[in-house]
């Protein structure tokens, strides 16, 4: 990379088929969805090797965030340099359009479970659509044990012990991993640890079009890493932190991220000197001001302010819903 400096970065979506998704992502991005079949995922900031994210514009495009990361390790992290192998969390956008199957992730202690240099998977959603049909379905109902639990896995009657709600647009969730979930009719954001572990209990008698097969399960795995303390999991309750310049909640915190959203339409400062951020535009349009430029951040897209950028000036032109998101440490 030499001595280009670094700015605000917007990376390309990385479009994932799934049996369970839809249609729905093509009105929240830009980037043209694949010509046919259900697109479940879009990867909005990734960092793996089978598919990595790539900056979509400025002297750096083409970019992926692993190049970065390896050429400019301080520029891209500050202080967090050297505390990762790889960047610690994994953005998504989730159209959800028939259930997701009902699963569970391993804790990052969970090690008999967990490829090697790999970690567990705590994740979080923000509801972004959602309809009186949709629903969520996190963490097992008061009482159930692992003998109840396998006996509903043999009977076919595991939606019997799950937590649900039907959620509502701007809902935040938060699943700490070993908690049983699902979700079916609804687009999210989803930030999570960057881990792909997932291990199934049970698809709602899926077939997968392209196979004409169910999908396989791993009910011995996903019953071990089952955290039978999570019952009945809410969404949270949003943390006010400001409301000038504009409204600013803290929806979450914990070991691996924490996020934050804005909504107004003055003028506010996001990002941290020293530290990365990342800036996700849920509605509306505005621009980021650094160093004399202008970038353009709006509904869908991605931006990763590398902790050499620090703070910058969001200027909305129109009423937006901006989530920031902040690495551990």
């Amino acid at each position: 990379m030499g001595s280009r400096q670094l700015y605000p970065l917007r990376f390309e979506p990385i479009y994932q088929y799934r049996l369970w998704g839809g249609r729905r992502l093509a009105d929240l991005l830009t980037a043209p969805l694949p010509d046919d079949g259900p697109i479940g995922e879009a990867w909005l900031l990734s960092d793996r090797d089978d598919h990595p994210s790539k900056v979509a514009d400025g002297p750096l495009k083409g970019s992926t965030l692993r190049q970065l990361l390896e050429e400019s390790p301080e520029p891209m992290l500050g202080r967090l340099a050297g505390q990762f192998r790889r960047f610690p969390v994994l953005l998504k956008f989730l159209d959800v359009h028939v259930k997701l199957s009902v699963q569970v992730h391993p804790k990052d202690g969970q090690r008999d479970y967990i490829p090697e240099g790999k970690s567990g998977k705590t994740e979080a959603w923000v509801v972004l659509e959602a309809s009186p049909a949709s629903r969520i379905y996190a963490g097992l109902k008061p009482g159930t044990t692992r003998d109840g639990l396998e006996h509903a896995l043999a009977t076919g009657a595991v939606a019997d012990l799950l937590a649900s709600l039907t959620p509502n647009v701007g809902d935040a969730v938060f699943l700490p991993a070993g908690t049983v979930h699902s979700l079916g009719g609804l687009v999210v954001f989803e930030v999570q640890e960057n881990s792909d572990v997932t291990f199934r209990l049970y698809d709602w008698d899926h077939v997968d079009p392209k196979t004409g097969k169910p999908r396989p399960l791993q009910v011995a795995q996903a019953t071990a890493c089952v955290d039978f303390s999570e019952v009945a999991i809410r969404p949270v309750a949003p943390v006010v932190e400001e409301t000038v310049p504009v409204r600013r909640e803290r929806l979450f915190h914990c070991d691996h991220f924490s996020v934050w959203r804005h909504t107004g339409q003055t003028p506010f400062t996001v990002g941290s000197d020293g530290t990365p951020r990342t800036l996700v535009g849920i509605a509306g349009e505005g621009r980021l001001a650094h160093g004399g430029n202008d970038y353009p951040v709006v509904r869908g897209d991605v931006v990763l302010l590398p902790a050499e950028v620090g703070t910058c000036s969001y200027q909305p032109s129109t009423p937006v819903i901006l989530l920031e998101v902040a690495l551990p440490g």
